[in-house]
């Protein structure tokens, strides 16, 4: 079949929730993509910042294949190799004491969530517990994580949802501060907005939210599910700041690619929160996605990931700063490492879809906001590579 026909055979039967390009991808290598017709593509997408050691990576497919070959599942009623090395090596990674591993983001903040509802229950016995998010925030799909997502439209169909929750403004100190009282038993925000337009935490306003929750017994929860995994120039995002958070979520690249996801606590919140009975996950921690973990993470040190991104990140940020300087439609750049964004004074689509037609995958952030969210391997040539095609696209688009 052509892909026009793989386009219609899947719209005939997909639950339309999504507004899919019309493209049929097929295999990748590196940092490009190929579609059915073997036409190439620069991905600056990653899966959404799921594919940070990019395509086709030899030692990870092996070590997932020879897992295959092993064992898939077994439950959590038993350990299993692959689980041990997991636990020990991402704990050690974001410099958190204790995991849960899920099968999505959205299924680590649903855990997180709980968490922290359950260390206010059995701090006071009071079932009246508000939450504090941020608006234009995005934390996932599910009830739980919909219900700290920032954006109305996603939550308006769907509501009541979970206890009361409270939106602060991102970047503003004292939105937060007038929002705590009695009943608040969390802040949970993103350390830098993703989906809500790539908005980095000042360090200011990450710190200064950290010490409130500190004076007031509240816990910090920070969602690293895009940020974080190297994405900034750092292992968690979080680490360039002087904060430690209760509860941390990671998804995305800590797979590799595989569905994982993983709540974090410090021991003090595990010691007072989620016991036997209270969370579980038919398939969270399975032998094969856990080998994924530990293959990713194993892979980052000895690829010195973070040095790269560090190195290229820095380059696609003045090059990026450059380009705004050439066209008066952009009116902002934002972001850092591999994690950076272009607002517009006028929507995007039209820019996506001619940067795909000539082989270059980019995708939004809102209707003004292009993203840049690469896999972490790029080198300074694909940057370069991908500022050509850009470059091209704007001038057919906007002239």
């Amino acid at each position: 079949m052509n892909t026009s026909e793989y386009i219609e055979q899947a719209e005939s039967g997909l639950l339309h929730t999504y507004n899919r390009y019309p493209i049929v991808f097929d295999h990748g290598d590196g940092v490009y993509l190929y579609d059915i017709e073997n036409k190439k593509y620069l991905d600056f997408v990653s899966g959404i910042g799921v594919y940070a050691l990019g395509y086709n990576v030899k030692e990870y497919n092996d070590a997932l294949k020879a897992q295959i070959d092993k064992i898939l599942h077994t439950s959590n009623y038993y350990y299993s190799v692959p689980l041990v090395n997991a636990t020990k090596k991402l704990t050690k990674f974001a410099h958190m004491d204790r995991v849960f591993f899920t099968n999505s983001g959205a299924e680590a903040v649903e855990g997180a969530i709980k968490a922290a509802i359950k260390y206010a229950y059995n701090k006071d016995g009071s079932h009246d517990h508000e939450i504090i998010a941020m608006d234009h925030s995005f934390h996932g799909r599910t009830c739980g994580a919909l219900a700290v997502t920032g954006k109305q439209a996603y939550r308006e169909a769907f509501e009541p949802l979970i206890c009361e929750v409270r939106f602060a403004t991102y970047n503003d100190l004292d939105s937060v501060r007038s929002l705590i009282n009695k009943k608040t038993c969390a802040v949970i925000m993103e350390t830098v907005q993703g989906e809500g337009g790539i908005y980095p935490g000042t360090k200011e306003f990450i710190e200064g939210v950290s010490k409130l929750c500190k004076e007031n017994d509240i816990l910090l929860i920070l969602d690293e599910i895009q940020c974080g995994m190297g994405r900034t120039g750092y292992a968690y995002a979080w680490h360039a700041y002087d904060v430690q958070p209760d509860i941390m979520t990671t998804a995305k690249a800590v797979g590799g690619g595989v569905p994982v996801g993983a709540f974090l606590l410090t021991q003090k919140v595990a010691d007072n929160s989620l016991i036997a009975g209270d969370h579980g996950s038919t398939y969270g921690g399975n032998p094969f996605v856990c080998t994924a973990i530990d293959k990713v993470l194993d892979l980052f040190e000895s690829e010195h990931i973070i040095d790269n991104v560090g190195e290229v990140g820095n380059y696609l940020y003045e090059k990026l700063d450059e380009l705004c300087k050439e066209y008066d439609c952009m009116k902002e750049h934002r972001g850092v490492g591999c994690m950076q964004g272009i607002e517009f004074d006028i929507p995007v689509a039209d820019i996506i879809n001619s940067c795909l037609k000539k082989g270059l995958v980019l995708i939004n952030a809102g209707t003004n906001v292009l993203r840049f969210l690469p896999p972490l391997v790029i080198k300074k040539e694909h940057v370069d590579e991908m500022l050509t095609i850009l470059k091209a696209a704007l001038d057919e688009t906007i002239a």
